[in-house]
């Protein structure tokens, strides 16, 4: 288990909330979304292993990244919180919520199935690697020599969030050698028991124009999380909460809503 680097918001007295990001992330990614909550919610905000200021460590598993999350919530005397994660963090919050389902109040999955992806993640890892650390003067030389290997500005945008400049030069922040070797198990998703069910409030929030939750994968969802319920924001792609800030907090809130009454999807 390692001590993960955190940012908080919110009231320490009131229900825990914990917003998991996902991969190449880190916990700046859920800014806004985090001071929205922190109205209502004790906001907590974690870089998970390998990502921003957090230990670095060659185990990718789910069972390790939920293991630190666990660890964070024993550490702050938290017996269980809300857990809402995206892509990557979805899958380390669905593990958890399947595995000890007693620490997760409520769940929400964002733009994320409980199933393995054909897909890899070889082009950002070959984008990364072509940069040329040692000859880097300002970030843009850094986006441009990226450019090749991802061709959206804004997902070069969001990957350059990992680029710091330390005393002795320019570097990620990211292991990028351990996630590399792990892309089969990251965009999989690890075999449960045979018996495994989250049987609270789980709500899966997607884009209508991603491909990450089809309705291929329902079957799946509701087999593992029999109180799920699916909420679709329009226009929004991957990054559902960063494209589609005020859709995403109508699907959040009306989960929130419904987790507090007791109400089941």
């Amino acid at each position: 288990m390692l001590e993960l680097n955190i940012k908080t918001q919110g009231n320490p007295g009131s229900p825990t909330i914990v917003l998991l990001h996902g991969l190449f992330g880190s916990a700046t990614n859920w800014g806004t979304i985090a001071r929205n909550l922190g109205k209502d919610y004790q906001v907590v905000v974690p870089d998970l292993r390998n990502h921003g200021q957090s230990p670095q460590d060659r185990d990718c598993s789910y069972a390790a990244m939920a293991g630190d999350v666990l660890g964070l919530l024993d550490s702050r005397g938290t017996d269980s919180a809300i857990l809402v994660g995206h892509s990557m963090g979805g899958k380390v919050a669905m593990h958890l919520a399947l595995n000890h389902p007693q620490r997760v109040a409520g769940l929400a999955v964002v733009d994320m199935a409980p199933v393995n992806y054909s897909h890899d993640f070889q082009d950002v890892v070959d984008a990364f690697r072509a940069v040329d650390l040692g000859g880097v003067q300002k970030r843009a030389d850094a986006d441009a020599q990226m450019a090749p290997h991802v061709t959206l500005a804004g997902v070069r945008a969001f990957l350059l969030q990992n680029l710091v400049k330390r005393p002795d030069g320019w570097a990620w922040r990211v292991n990028l050698d351990a996630l590399a070797a792990a892309q089969d198990e990251i965009t999989g998703f690890p075999d449960q028991p045979v018996d495994a069910r989250y049987r609270q409030p789980a709500a899966f929030i997607h884009g209508e124009l991603s491909d990450y939750v089809q309705p291929a994968y329902e079957p799946e969802i509701r087999r593992l999380f029999p109180f799920a319920s699916l909420c679709e924001v329009a226009a929004a792609g991957h990054w559902v909460y960063a494209e589609k800030p005020q859709g995403f907090m109508d699907c959040l809130e009306r989960f929130l809503e419904n987790l507090n009454e007791g109400i089941q999807p």
